[in-house]
């Protein structure tokens, strides 16, 4: 299956947190029981506060997924000298199912952007096997105590854990609520 990657260009994911490359397999992701995530689509912190189900609509299950969840722009879009921030990493995800079906390896963070418009990005990665042995803090050093998950790059995460290419990718934007639209 080959999808057009225009809107992922277009809002700058591949660049700034992925490289091109052809979607060839589809993921679905849902807030609640009807908050579908479509690309450039807005959705409020509000609608995030319970980890999204994500579906692998592909492969069989014998083929594993790793998802990772990111924001680069950290702390705001227009200096995002933080970025990436790291909301969540599931691994070993079969084919056909969704994250739950796989190992959370980074527990699952709501995004809560204070400046600016964010985007929230979600990387599907095809491993190679199951169990693939994760690293995910590779060179440079490990994130200092206290668990910061900034810094982090996707790029580095496939690279350093032998992924290769995204085989999908979505992202919504976020942004920081006022307190009439929590109501």
């Amino acid at each position: 299956m080959t999808t057009s990657s225009t809107p992922l260009v277009i809002g700058r994911v591949i660049g700034d947190v992925v490289d091109n490359f052809t979607a060839s397999v589809k993921m679905t992701v849902t807030y609640g029981s009807n908050k579908h995530v479509y690309n450039g689509h807005e959705l409020f912190p509000s609608a995030l506060t319970s980890k999204p189900r994500v579906e692998v609509h592909g492969g069989d299950m014998r083929s594993f997924f790793t998802l990772i969840m990111t924001d680069p722009d950290v702390p705001g879009p227009s200096d995002p000298f933080l970025r990436e921030h790291l909301h969540w990493i599931v691994t070993d995800i079969p084919g056909t199912t969704d994250a739950s079906f796989g190992k959370e390896v980074v527990s699952y963070e709501m995004a809560r952007p204070n400046i600016g418009i964010h985007r929230i990005v979600f990387v599907l990665y095809r491993q190679k096997k199951r169990n693939q042995g994760v690293v995910v803090w590779g060179p440079p050093p490990p994130p200092p105590p206290g668990g910061c998950r900034d810094g982090f790059s996707t790029r580095n995460f496939a690279d350093d854990n032998e992924l290769g290419l995204p085989v999908s990718a979505l992202f919504f934007n976020c942004q920081r609520e006022t307190a009439s639209r929590r109501r």
